[in-house]
């Protein structure tokens, strides 16, 4: 039986590092700023979910709804409470969002089709035009 508690909780620990490190990536992640890519809708969630309070710093364009906008640039920022009071210190997530259209047009602002970004959204939307979507 001893041997059997060994191996128990040998895996155990094991489980329990796992858990640690892929939290600590996870902070990692949000800490460092890697929300940029991804629509600020869905950054809030991630922000929110790791104690963070997302804050929009800038914006350009205006195509679309904030929630849909693409985050271009993220970066940390602690603001320390009032002196003399006992309130704590906030974590935000300063954020800058790109809120063109996916593609420009003659008569709408958006990224270029020269540029990546453009050249994804044009094969996107041709995807979709060919499967009828």
């Amino acid at each position: 039986m001893r041997s059997v508690r060994i191996v128990l909780g040998a895996s155990t620990a094991a489980a329990a590092v796992a858990l640690a490190v892929a939290g600590s990536a996870v902070a990692v992640a949000v800490s460092s700023g890697d929300v940029t890519g991804q629509k600020y809708s869905d950054a809030q969630g991630v922000l929110s979910g790791a104690g963070m309070k997302p804050v929009v710093e800038s914006t350009v364009g205006d195509q679309k709804a904030w929630p849909d906008c693409i985050v271009t640039h993220a970066q940390k920022r602690t603001v320390q409470p009032p002196e003399n009071s006992s309130g704590s210190a906030t974590n935000e997530m300063l954020v800058s969002l790109n809120c063109e259209a996916p593609l420009a047009s003659a008569t709408s602002p958006g990224n270029s089709a020269a540029s990546p970004e453009g050249r994804a959204a044009a094969a996107a939307a041709a995807s979709n035009t060919s499967s009828g979507g």
